[in-house]
């Protein structure tokens, strides 16, 4: 067994990893660029190394960094993870060339798989259907339109030397395509470090399923079950779980053995997976689209319905070792659900969001685990994929762990930054999802909705109620705001009227008594007609963590479970599950009135989020039509375009390419639509 394992990445899968490799005994090494210092998985290695800035592309994509950093801290093997250089071939050719074993399949295994071509011409020759495909051979217009000709539309332009989802976009028309490939090419070598694409045809109302298979060095090769991989948005996957549901009589079957084939067509050893595409009406009909040489980021759900630790018998393998099981050892016992927790915005299209986390609550319960990086002080950067964590849920049934990631979504708490962790639980709730009716465009067609309800499902007068109740009972506290506190006095009985922001909303809350104890009513200012109340609030506090306080509201006889993350300022305010941004309103004012005014005046574009600036298409003096794409903003290893909210002509470009922007600050300034009158 090996004496020091480098993991050769961060976040939330060095994380995981190391709990892996300090329970099998074998010393943990880690790396960290700039961005990562003091971070969690440095922390809790045993060895790291620094490599270099911030910047992926500069640390830990940097292939020769990352080997130098295994011979400084004596590593004598070397797990990549996923994302980064975990299917790169060079990447494991290099390492066992340098003496350092490579946790993962053989270079030539990875450079098969990697190269789509090949990979499809040797799974074909085994028996395995397969999609028509062509490699681009570069992003210019001649390579593209030879895979339109070839291929026809609509077709999926996305990376060679990666998945995950990244890079990936549907073409329907020439234009379209045109437009797609040099973004697809930029987003491919900012997640792998490779930008070369592939092109293939692309299917209609489809379910995503992968096979997890395990091989050794001695040639066993088994599968561990499929995974349904359906739910999916942007081609990147939302919920995964093991194993599917609905699948037609010898479909599972087929899927399985063809997998198995797919992997001895490379003489695959190590862990692996092998996905398809399955027509959603299909009885029995799939299509291999290509096989990640890695562990996956859903391996959780295969690891709950089989007892397996696949990292530990991923070292394993690596190390030498037969594997310890055939394949009647291998048993599917209930069934397993994985969300992905990820740092974006579903109230603006999902963009990444950034910044420091002040509170953190992962529930702890029997049934659900949570694979993650994150805790109160960590800073989530626009460098890096925004996965915060994974939480997981197992029951005997479908049903059961259903509701089981459900209670363990509702109980998780992430403040200092906007999640998707709303969108997420009311993502469960979906009827199609509930029973089982699955297909890779559902999200698509009901994004837009389930996140319109994620935003809407918070109780806003109880969140109100409860900033203002602990404000007010806080004791001394400099904030200005607060400093009369004549309903709280003792034995006082006066009336405090609080004004507050909700959600950007402005609401003034009424109180009368005290914090044990109050009659509490809240309206939107200009309004006679109360939203909640007047009704009695009876309030206790409870212990919630760093960086919260928690309290116990009963308000007209029924008890609710509240949570404060931040200061005496603004501050998230967790109900029942849900969460509301809470700030005090101006000084002086009746609350803030938010003059959202006509967005075809805006004389500046900003920033939708903070990233680096990667494109000006515009200049001083240009004229620009409604929707055209003047600047494109590079965060998270995914582009995010300004567009043009009119026709105008440009009065000044603020930015230019490279240039670091956050959220809000402007980009481009407008000035009066072409041919208005001066």
């Amino acid at each position: 067994m090996f004496r020091r394992v480098l993991i050769a990445n961060r976040g939330e899968v060095a994380v995981r990893i190391a709990r892996t490799l300090r329970a099998m005994g074998v010393s943990v090494a880690a790396l960290y660029s700039d961005a990562d210092r003091g971070a969690r998985h440095v922390r809790e290695a045993d060895v790291a190394a620094h490599i270099g800035p911030s910047p992926a592309a500069a640390s830990y994509l940097d292939l020769d960094a990352v080997l130098d950093a295994a011979e400084r801290l004596g590593a004598d093997a070397l797990h990549p993870g996923y994302g980064f250089l975990s299917e790169n071939p060079d990447f494991a050719g290099a390492c066992r060339a340098r003496g350092i074993a490579f946790i993962g399949p053989s270079a030539a295994s990875m450079r098969a798989m990697a190269d789509k071509v090949e990979a499809k011409r040797r799974v074909g020759l085994a028996g395995v259907p397969t999609l028509a495909g062509l490699a681009l051979e570069d992003d210019s217009e001649a390579s593209w339109r030879a895979a339109a000709e070839a291929i026809g539309f609509p077709l999926l332009v996305k990376p060679s030397a990666g998945g995950g989802g990244k890079g990936m976009h549907v073409a329907r028309d020439l234009d379209e395509l045109a437009r797609t490939v040099p973004v697809a090419a930029r987003e491919a070598g900012a997640a792998f470090g490779d930008p070369r694409l592939f092109a293939e045809r692309y299917l209609g109302r489809t379910r995503h399923i992968e096979v997890q298979v395990l091989g050794d060095a001695f040639g066993h090769l088994i599968h561990l079950g499929e995974r349904e991989c359906t739910l999916q948005r942007r081609h990147q996957k939302v919920i995964e779980e093991c194993p599917t549901t609905g699948l037609a009589p010898g479909l599972r079957e087929g899927l399985l053995e063809a997998a198995l084939r797919a992997a001895r067509a490379v003489d695959y050893e190590s862990l692996g997976t092998v996905e398809f595409l399955v027509p959603a009406d299909g009885e029995d009909e799939f299509y291999f689209i290509e096989m990640n040489t890695r562990l996956q980021v859903e391996h959780p759900v295969t690891e709950w319905v089989t007892g397996l630790d696949l990292v530990e018998e991923q070292v394993r393998v690596a190390a030498g070792e037969p594997l310890r099981l055939d394949q009647g050892d291998v048993v599917l016992r209930g069934h397993a659900i994985e969300a992905r927790l990820y740092a974006e915005d579903p109230g603006r299209s999902f963009l990444p969001t950034s910044g420091t986390l002040t509170h953190v609550h992962e529930p702890e319960r029997v049934g659900v685990r949570v694979d993650s990086w994150i805790e109160a002080g960590a800073t989530v950067t626009t460098y890096y994929d925004p996965l915060l964590a994974k939480v997981v849920a197992h029951g005997d049934d479908r049903a059961e762990a259903l509701r089981r990631l459900g209670g363990a979504l509702r109980a998780t708490r992430v403040s200092g930054l906007t999640t998707n962790l709303a969108y997420l639980r009311r993502l469960l709730e979906r009827p199609e999802v509930v029973e089982g009716r699955l297909d890779t465009g559902l999200l698509d067609r009901v994004t837009d909705e389930v996140a319109h309800e994620a935003l809407e499902g918070v109780d806003r007068p109880l969140a109100a109620v409860a900033y203002a109740l602990a404000t007010l009972a806080r004791a001394g506290g400099a904030d200005p705001v607060w400093s009369a506190r004549g309903a709280f006095r003792p034995g006082g009985a006066a009336l405090e009227v609080v004004r507050v922001e909700v959600d950007a909303t402005p609401l003034e809350i009424a109180v009368r008594g005290t914090y044990e104890a109050a009659e509490v009513s809240v309206r939107a200012p200009g309004h006679d007609e109360p939203l909640l109340g007047p009704v009695a609030v009876r309030a206790r506090a409870e212990d919630a963590g760093e960086g919260a306080t928690g309290h116990l509201l009963e308000v007209g006889g029924v008890a609710h479970h509240v949570v404060i993350a931040g200061g005496p300022g603004a501050s998230e305010v967790w109900v029942d599950g849900g969460v509301a941004a809470v700030a005090p309103a101006p000084r002086g004012a009746g609350g803030r009135t938010r003059a959202t005014g006509d967005p075809t005046l805006a004389t500046e574009l900003v920033s939708p989020l903070p990233g680096t600036v990667t494109q000006v298409r515009c200049s001083a003096g240009d004229a620009v039509r409604d929707g055209e794409v003047l600047v494109v903003v590079e965060a998270m290893k995914m582009e995010h375009p300004v567009l043009a909210p009119r026709d105008a002509r440009v009065a000044a470009v603020l930015v230019t390419p490279g240039d670091l922007v956050a959220s809000g600050q402007g980009l481009v300034e407008l000035g009066a639509p072409e041919g208005a009158d001066a």
